[in-house]
């Protein structure tokens, strides 16, 4: 074994092992603290309300935070390889503001949570077919023309979440903001989520050949036979569908695409064959992380957790930006 695949295996091993006591964590930590031997006895299906408090409320919420924020880097690690913009994020061709639009409706109406959540998911697509169809336009689409398309999709649905705020009853202004800011509160069913990340990583994975590739520029994939225009069509679709699920699971939580694909490349390199799934997991880490601290920092005051992984995100990258000026 190389000495290179020996660092990837201990690395492999670390972040499973990392992954495993983050999740045992909040499934442990809260404003009820629960032992580990009784959160093993209800996984394994004792009764009970320390049992009851585990699978129904902190299993769901720690499952689903993980899978969010494995879904936020792996859509974050594809924008910048095929954006190849370090500052690309999950967010930036306005998927985020149209699933706020989608969802502050539902809120603002009184809708049920999975009329909300059906909202959220509808405003991202309808914001991605809408960056699409408008970045196309006589056929020249490029990268370029797809980010402004986008900025003015966002900006546009930002405005439209100002006014809905303005409008909205007082009784529900703060479940709005709460949603705005990262809320995993209300995340009850996260295995449909889990099944996209897999198979989007089984989609993705085996064209990250083409992604190393396509990442020393265009003119070399084409030159070394790689179909560009219709790799970069796919993974952009699968990126923005892949924040969709996301956002409708934890609301908008900020960094966590941005930040983390930055320390798995620093640490391990740009081989997209490795980057991937490492960026997912360490992704899925962060975000419980920041989530288990949100709602046992003030317990039982719960924060939104994007407020805890920007505080966690913005010296990290700022500390990036003076490491690489450039």
């Amino acid at each position: 074994m190389t000495s290179r695949r020996r660092r990837l295996l201990v690395v492999a091993l670390v972040l499973v092992l990392v992954a495993a006591l983050t999740l045992g964590w909040a499934l442990i930590a809260g404003s009820l603290p629960i032992a580990p031997a009784e959160v093993l006895a209800a996984l394994g299906g004792a009764d009970g309300m320390s049992a009851s408090v585990v699978r129904e409320l902190r299993l769901p919420r720690a499952v689903a935070t993980f899978v969010c924020g494995g879904l936020l880097a792996l859509a974050g690690a594809l924008m910048q390889v095929l954006l190849r913009n370090p500052l690309a994020d999950p967010y930036i061709l306005g998927i985020s503001g149209g699933a706020a639009v989608g969802a502050l409706t539902g809120i603002s109406l009184g809708a049920a949570s999975i009329w909300i959540d059906g909202g959220a998911f509808a405003g991202a697509l309808i914001a991605m077919l809408l960056v699409f169809g408008l970045a196309h336009g006589d056929g020249s689409w490029t990268q370029t023309r797809l980010l402004l398309t986008g900025v003015i999709v966002a900006a546009g649905c930002g405005a439209a979440v100002t006014l809905m705020l303005a409008l909205a009853p007082d009784t529900r202004v703060q479940s709005m903001l709460f949603w705005l800011m990262g809320d995993a509160s209300g995340a009850s069913n996260p295995w449909p989520a889990l099944g996209v990340l897999l198979i989007g990583l089984l989609a993705v994975l085996p064209f990250a050949r083409d992604l190393n590739v396509l990442a020393r520029g265009e003119m070399t994939a084409h030159a070394l036979g790689v179909s560009v225009k219709r790799l970069r069509l796919g993974l952009y679709v699968l990126a923005s569908l892949l924040t969709a699920v996301a956002v409708t699971q934890v609301g908008s939580v900020g960094f966590v695409g941005l930040i983390v694909p930055h320390l798995v490349r620093l640490a391990l390199g740009n081989d997209q064959r490795v980057l991937l799934p490492t960026a997912a997991v360490a992704g899925g880490i962060l975000l419980t992380v920041a989530d288990t601290l949100a709602r046992t920092v003030m317990a039982p005051q719960q924060l939104p957790v994007g407020v805890l992984t920007a505080l966690i995100g913005v010296p990290v990258f700022l500390f990036l930006l003076a490491r690489h000026p450039r």
